[in-house]
């Protein structure tokens, strides 16, 4: 089996670093303009050959992922209208592009098999979480692939996609939100007279170890929140500043936001 980038951006690096523990690395392909040279020179460090042609990597792989930019897909499907066949599979991580859109892109689209997955940046350090969804062309075969594959870069779900954009507002966009919360955090603690590497990775650890606690506990978040809180301690102080000032109301309209754009 031989799987195909198009596109060679940091999520594609990251997600044939991980394949390449279930493949070998000679299996790899990615293609991308002369121009991003560079972006090829990763890849090939990492032992995956690498073409400045996107026709050649979709004729000689059996699995294809598209690893662009969505303004860039249209010049893609473009160049590659004709080249597909029904023993391939196409896989879009394209933010936003809907598999009815591929499917009219492509001659015989309807009859290619094509999914729509997510993977988010996490997936760089193996700790990510894909989902994805099947066209009806896809058979439990083609969903235990992906499920295989990606799963060497985090978790991997099976979703409607009519649920991607709510995904994406999630665990799309969520590293970015769990971020900017390490680094509110951080800064808190150096106004405090912490110093700020230190700061960070209390804050970064400490996210960690939240999430973990609810994946692997099974508990309700709202049921590990109270046991960390103490009668008139100082968490339940902590938490009275938050609600008092907005912070679950703005998490969630900024998780509406980035849904609505992705639509």
């Amino acid at each position: 089996m031989r799987i195909g980038f198009i596109g060679a951006g940091k999520m594609a690096l990251a997600l044939a670093r991980g394949f390449s523990e279930k493949i070998n690395p000679t299996a790899v392909l990615a293609s991308c303009p002369p121009s991003d040279d560079l972006l090829l020179k990763q890849f090939r460090d990492h032992g995956f050959d690498t073409y400045n042609s996107n026709e050649f990597v979709a004729r000689n792989s059996d699995v294809v992922i598209f690893a662009t930019k969505p303004f860039v897909f249209p010049i893609i499907m473009k160049e590659l209208k004709h080249v597909f066949t029904v023993n391939q599979l196409l896989i879009s991580i394209a933010a936003g592009l809907k598999i009815n859109l591929i499917e009219k892109s492509l001659k015989d689209g309807d009859k290619l098999k094509i999914m729509r997955v997510m993977p988010n940046t996490p997936s760089l350090v193996n700790e990510g979480v894909t989902v994805y969804a099947p066209n009806k062309q896809c058979k439990i075969e083609e969903e235990e692939l992906v499920e295989r594959l990606f799963s060497s870069v985090g978790r991997v779900y099976k979703v409607n996609e009519t649920q991607i954009d709510a995904v994406t507002g999630i665990s799309g966009s969520g590293p970015a939100y769990m971020f900017l919360i390490i680094e509110a955090m951080a800064d808190a603690g150096v106004r405090q007279g912490l110093p700020r590497d230190f700061a960070y990775k209390l804050a970064a650890q400490t996210m960690v170890g939240a999430g973990r606690m609810v994946l692997e506990t099974g508990d309700h978040p709202a049921v590990l929140k109270d046991a960390v809180c103490s009668p008139a301690g100082s968490t339940i102080e902590a938490l009275d500043t938050l609600e008092k000032n907005g912070m679950r109301s703005s998490i969630m309209k900024a998780v509406e936001a980035a849904t609505n754009r992705c639509k």
